[in-house]
């Protein structure tokens, strides 16, 4: 869920409306309503929204025990 929820304040600290999101990227409007709302979304479009907001996922470092 981390992914997703970092999607989710990416996209309303970037000030683009979903339909300006949606031309851009071909992510369906109602897809990132339901992304806003909370709700899952495929791995191919949180791939797609990484990239386009070009965000990328990194493996978190080992904490020393």
């Amino acid at each position: 869920m981390m992914i997703i929820e970092t999607i989710r304040k990416q996209i309303e600290k970037s000030g683009l409306s979903r339909y300006r999101i949606s031309l851009d990227t071909g992510v369906d409007q109602a897809t990132l309503s339901r992304l806003m709302q909370g709700k899952t979304i495929t791995i191919e479009t949180a791939d797609i929204l990484l990239k386009y907001f070009g965000l990328e996922i990194k493996p978190r470092k080992k904490r020393a025990r």
